[in-house]
């Protein structure tokens, strides 16, 4: 570990020790006559996974784009690391790093010569070498940024978030484009960088992402905030109490909830059933009976508690949004 990567660990540390990395404090934010936040707190501790969850249009990247200093908040307090993004935003932008959705990589430029570009900006930045091979794009280091995958982008662009050592990260849509191969090594960077102490905000449409990587998990929809907590808490995992189906879409719900010992009866999508119930043996039996008397054919069945998917369907709804 170099001297800098210790200095901010330690940094980290002590920052674990004090007030929160960030602060939102009933945010609001306004396009016109269109609120597109409204009333936002939530607060994200040092050392924490903390994923930023919401439908196209829920408030999220207005959200984020306030908390990196790009834009001012029309009601409410945002503190990030302590400093006002926009006031303090030149000793906030050394300290933190920012993996854009849309990469605005150099096109004419290789990959190891846009690491050397942003290298620039820091005092002590990360090794260019060390960092591509961090993102498997030492290969590739030569290639022109128009000639990379989106794939290959995407890597580049949180090597760039990275090379500053950055105390807080914010994550848009880190794995978007990538294989399986990448996306795994994208999500053990993610756990390195919390075992050292920094701070990651994360945003993305993959709810096993988020549930994998997140100690907190915030949903918002219309711009105000309607759920957050643990991804155990929010999906019931320590109770495993669920009971989950594919089939044709359209069963009756009301008599499904009529089964012996069932709580809730649900589609939470087309096709997609949740059941919850305390006595799953019994469940099961009951179930696989009714199914059959209206024969109906299963073509997935699975035990055990609810996923943050059908969770976050069941509080935003199924409809595409633009």
């Amino acid at each position: 570990m170099s001297a800098h990567t210790q200095t901010t660990t330690q940094m980290a540390q002590a920052l674990q020790k004090g007030s929160p990395t960030i602060v939102v404090g009933n945010f609001s934010k306004n396009y016109g006559a269109h609120r597109v936040v409204d009333h936002l707190s939530f607060s994200v501790q040092p050392g924490e996974v903390f994923a930023l969850l919401g439908p196209n249009g829920a408030g999220k990247t207005t959200t984020v784009e306030t908390l990196e200093g790009y834009r001012a908040p029309d009601e409410g307090s945002i503190r990030v690391l302590g400093l006002d993004p926009i006031r303090q935003a030149q000793q906030l932008k050394p300290r933190i790093g920012v993996m854009l959705q849309q990469d605005g990589l150099y096109p004419a430029l290789t990959a190891r010569e846009v690491l050397r570009l942003f290298a620039g900006y820091y005092a002590h930045p990360q090794s260019v070498d060390a960092l591509l091979e961090r993102v498997g794009l030492t290969a590739a280091s030569k290639t022109r940024c128009r000639r990379l995958s989106g794939g290959q982008k995407r890597r580049l662009a949180l090597a760039v978030a990275l090379i500053g050592n950055p105390e807080l990260v914010f994550l848009d849509e880190p794995t978007a484009g990538m294989d399986p191969q990448a996306r795994q090594t994208t999500w053990e960077i993610i756990r390195e960088l919390k075992r050292s102490g920094v701070t990651i905000l994360l945003t993305t449409h993959l709810m096993d992402e988020a549930e994998r990587l997140s100690d907190q998990v915030a949903i918002i929809d219309h711009g105000q905030l309607i759920a957050l907590d643990t991804p155990e808490n929010l999906t019931g995992a320590k109770n495993a109490n669920i009971v989950r189906f594919v089939a044709p879409e359209g069963l009756d719900c009301q008599q499904l909830a009529a089964l012996p010992g069932v709580k809730k009866a649900e589609e939470v999508r087309a096709g997609s059933y949740v059941l919850e119930s305390d006595t799953i043996p019994t469940l099961l039996v009951d179930l696989t009976t009714w199914l059959r008397d209206r024969n109906v054919t299963l073509s997935e069945l699975r035990v055990g508690h609810g996923s943050l998917e059908d969770l976050f369907l069941r509080l935003t709804g199924s409809e595409v949004r633009d």
